[in-house]
């Protein structure tokens, strides 16, 4: 499958400028034979937490419809990200993925929330897993922080996934935790690991991209810079249970012998 990694500078607080650039980017990517497109976290709105009363989707409405027309008129699939949400009266920040026929498959609000980014003083966090497919593709969906919990992606790997989704809006400060847990994740799940960063500032970040595409065997298929940009790459998802039959990591498990620790927690 052909997979657009679109490495995005979000316009902080403008989400109607963002929205104008991922139509023409997704317009651009399946002019160039994409099959699913992967967006940053966080996309529509950045981190202008405090104003999220007035920039928020609500009910994730226009983003839903937004996506799904895209889907359908460029027949391709599109992990949209995510982006920041009113439902009732809170605020989440909320992954939707559709397939190539507009049929959203995934609804899911980030389960960790990162403090040094003050989303726990803003936003609420989720509390339902991410599973999901895309034809034949067996997937799911975290969302940036959410890597630093090997045992919430373990959780989805044990459930089906193929692959691991993760759209970001990682600082250039802690840039090679990303890089290394992202390598990790792929390899102890023995999945692909297909993470979109943003670049470009914010009022207190900066983020310098270095999205991945990550194999099982933990071979990098592709890295971004540090500039705006997009990526085409193909990815063979069999080598997942190949990978899997080779070391065969998820039958040697002892779940009986883990357990009781985290029966102690």
């Amino acid at each position: 499958m052909k997979i657009a990694c679109i490495q995005l500078d979000i316009e902080f607080g403008e989400p109607k400028k963002n929205f104008h650039k991922v139509q023409t980017l997704i317009e651009q990517v399946a002019k160039e034979g994409a099959e699913l497109v992967v967006l940053p976290e966080m996309w529509n709105t950045a981190y202008a937490l405090t104003e999220l009363e007035e920039l928020a989707d609500r009910e994730g409405e226009q983003t839903k419809q937004y996506l799904s027309e895209l889907a359908i008129k460029h027949h391709i699939h599109i992990v949209g990200g995510s982006v920041s949400t009113k439902k009732g009266d809170r605020f989440y920040n909320t992954m939707y993925v559709y397939t190539n026929k507009g049929e959203l498959v995934a609804d899911y609000d980030k389960a960790h929330l990162f403090r040094l980014m003050d989303e726990h003083l803003y936003l609420h966090a989720g509390n339902k897993d991410n599973l999901f497919s895309l034809g034949s593709i067996r997937a799911s969906g975290v969302i940036c922080y959410d890597i630093r919990f090997p045992e919430w992606l373990r959780a989805h790997a044990l459930a089906g996934a193929d692959v691991i989704f993760v759209p970001a809006q990682w600082p250039e400060s802690r840039i090679d935790h990303w890089k290394l847990l992202l390598q990790a994740r792929a390899i102890e799940n023995q999945c692909f690991v297909i993470a979109v960063n943003r670049i470009g500032q914010d009022p207190n970040n900066r983020f310098n991209g270095q999205s991945m595409v990550i194999a099982p065997w933990g071979k990098i298929l592709w890295i971004g810079g540090e500039r705006e940009e997009y990526a085409l790459i193909d990815v063979d998802f069999s080598e997942v249970e190949e990978v899997r039959q080779r070391i065969p990591v998820f039958e040697d498990r002892r779940p009986t012998l883990y357990k009781p620790l985290f029966e102690n927690e």
